[in-house]
């Protein structure tokens, strides 16, 4: 079932449009170039009365730069496209639904890889021009605002805990709760803050968002403004994101004209200014209370807890702190209802989930689904094995700090509860592949490399333990020692993941020893001594 708005099979031919994307994947794969090529060709054929739509990505990755041209049945799919092939195609009466290029893929929306999901979040995402109000409208933007602004805030607040939604920025923390605490603090300055910080490996869901469907966000915040009495919000984004940041910047001005933003929001009583700050670089303002440090002019530290930021946040002032794909999923909910999210999904994991499929994986991108789905499903299905049509030997999800899973642990199903049990996270869904020429010694090695340079540096457990992580485990497989010295290395190890697991003060630390000992634990043959010590270096 796909819940895609209505796509353009109605649409006169008078109103023929060519879409490239313009997502920062598909531009480095050069969509720009194929873009330029489209112009050029409607250029010196004024006849044909078309225009070129920049667009986001389907997320179908390996199919970029992906042109699709509406037709009488809908969009139809040309890819991967070189600049070289866009005047065959558009010369081959393609407006009239005609399918002879060698490049042509059929229907779109037909793939099976992509008619099979599940998008309430991405509905819009490769479809609209995503800077444009109208279009956003046109394709049932603000319907959810509109719902909005007929309830009290305590009725949104109980719409978005009747749906299930919990935060999809890795934590899991249901969304509801997560407003409610801060609806129920006295009357004062409140404020909405979207992590848009998304630094883990494999992950790029937020991003193809912000630049496929910007004002989804927009419109999240908004409501989730009107939910907790907060009149201002930002977008703390992270700086490696430029296009994102033109289109954030772009759709809020757009929104702003509508009569979206600003004072009287639509004509009514309510306010609601927002804002994007970018970051500096730091993988541990990913973490919300470093973010909150940062968004206020400081160097990101994080903050002991309690108090929570939706008591004092910002300023010290109370604060909803969301992920992108959270408040992008809250218009959904006011538009169809809270039960009709909850109906997807499994257990206490309700509602869909942006899986992105990265690293040594043959078909890469975006899948939207319902929780519930195996890791063996989505790596074959979806991900149709190794680019290097190698055998696939582990996977790590949740990016750096999630675990590394072996084979046998591939038929667990997508689900927060499902992976706890097995010790692993499901985080921001991001799902990075590797063969049988991994090194899982290396891998571990570097997840405590990548802890001793991320570190924000104010807790010891974290701060120090990487380093010496790091120094373990080369002693480990150090072919110079013998097996005392080995296993007294190992048992070291397991020590300082527990100091590190039960010490640190936030998950960057405390989070770092679940690909360390998933390694040791599922791939003990890769930390036996090597004939050269250099082997994970």
């Amino acid at each position: 079932m796909n819940h895609s708005p209505s796509d353009d099979s109605s649409m006169p031919v008078a109103s023929r449009k060519i879409f490239v994307s313009l997502d920062t994947t598909a531009r480095s794969r050069g969509s720009d170039k194929v873009a330029t090529q489209v112009e050029s060709v409607l250029n010196a054929q004024p006849e044909l009365a078309a225009t070129l739509v920049r667009n986001g990505s389907r997320g179908m990755f390996w199919l970029e730069p992906l042109l699709e041209i509406n037709t009488p049945k809908g969009r139809v799919a040309y890819g991967p496209v070189k600049a070289e092939d866009v005047n065959d195609i558009i010369n081959l009466q393609c407006f009239d639904d005609a399918t002879e290029h060698p490049l042509c893929l059929g229907l779109t929306e037909e793939l099976p890889w992509f008619k099979s999901q599940q998008r309430l979040t991405f509905a819009r995402v490769g479809i609209i021009d995503p800077i444009d109000v109208d279009d956003y409208i046109s394709h049932g933007g603000f319907v959810g605002l509109t719902n909005a602004f007929a309830k009290t805030a305590q009725q949104l607040v109980d719409e978005v805990k009747e749906s299930g939604l919990r935060g999809r920025g890795g934590a899991a923390f249901p969304t509801g709760i997560k407003w409610q605490t801060v609806l129920n603090e006295p009357e004062q300055q409140k404020y909405i803050v979207c992590n848009a910080d998304e630094g883990d490996s494999g992950t790029f869901a937020d991003r193809m968002l912000m630049e496929g469907d910007p004002l989804v966000l927009v419109e999240g915040m908004i409501i989730a403004g009107l939910s907790v009495g907060a009149d201002q919000g930002y977008i703390y984004l992270r700086s490696e994101y430029p296009q994102a940041h033109d289109l954030l910047n772009k759709a809020i001005s757009n929104a702003k004209a509508a009569g979206y933003l600003g004072d009287n929001i639509c004509g009514t009583e309510h306010n609601f200014h927002l804002e994007v700050r970018l970051g500096a670089g730091a993988y541990i303002c990913g973490e919300e209370t470093s973010l909150l440090e940062s968004l206020e002019g400081k160097r990101g530290l994080v903050r002991a807890k309690p108090p929570l930021p939706a008591i004092e946040g910002l300023f010290g002032q109370p604060t909803v702190v969301n992920n992108v794909i959270s408040l992008a999923s809250v218009p959904y909910i006011l538009s169809h209802g809270g039960d009709s999210y909850r109906d997807f999904g499994m257990g206490r994991s309700r509602g869909t989930l942006p899986i992105q499929l990265a690293g040594n994986i043959a078909q890469g991108g975006l899948v939207e689904l319902a929780f519930g789905i195996s890791l063996n499903e989505l790596l074959q299905q979806y991900g149709n094995g190794c680019k290097s049509k190698r055998a696939m030997r582990s996977v790590q999800v949740g990016g750096p700090l999630g675990a590394y899973l072996p084979a046998e642990q591939w038929d667990t199903a997508l689900d927060y509860e499902e992976f706890a049990s097995i010790g692993a996270v499901l985080g921001h869904g991001g799902i990075v592949v590797f063969d049988d020429t991994v090194d899982m010694a290396a891998q571990a090695r570097f997840a405590m490399e990548f802890c001793e340079v991320e570190s924000c540096g104010k807790c010891t457990p974290c701060r120090i333990g990487a380093v010496r992580g790091v120094e373990v485990i080369d002693k480990i497989i150090d072919g110079n020692n013998d097996e005392q010295q080995r296993q007294d290395s190992v048992d070291l190890l397991h020590d300082l993941c527990d100091t590190m697991e039960f010490g640190s003060l936030c998950a960057m630390g405390g989070m770092t020893p679940f690909p360390v000992r998933s390694a040791l634990k599922y791939f003990p043959d890769d930390f036996l001594p090597q004939p050269s010590t250099q082997k994970a270096q």
